[in-house]
């Protein structure tokens, strides 16, 4: 199974649901195309929901990094919210935990992008 996206507007906020594996080829490609989708439309404050992400691969955590990137360097921000014990073990393991904003609860999350 490949990773399956929805996106939600609250607000200014685009919160990207994901669910599945984020992994090399469809999953890591499908990321991508969101993410670049969603910067090309001006939306810089995205929240990625990783509630149902059963795994993801090096190639995975690449994309996660290179949208961070596109998106920060748009001027916006992405931020990741409910990861999983093992994304988030893997986050540390690379050291991204501190790259990226995390959230365990999408109220607080969302508040976060009106700073």
């Amino acid at each position: 199974m490949s990773v399956k996206m929805s996106s939600r507007q609250i607000g200014d906020v685009t919160v990207i649901d994901a669910a599945g594996r984020i992994t090399l080829g469809e999953g890591s490609t499908a990321f991508r195309e969101a993410v670049k989708d969603l910067v090309a439309k001006g939306q810089k404050k995205i929240l990625l929901n990783l509630a149902e992400i059963s795994y993801i691969d090096s190639s995975g955590i690449g994309e996660m990094v290179s949208g961070f990137t596109s998106v920060s360097n748009a001027g916006g921000q992405l931020k990741l919210l409910n990861l999983t014990k093992r994304v988030q073990d893997l986050l540390q393991i690379t050291k991204l935990y501190t790259v990226f904003e995390v959230f365990d609860d999408e109220a607080v999350a969302l508040s976060s992008f009106q700073d």
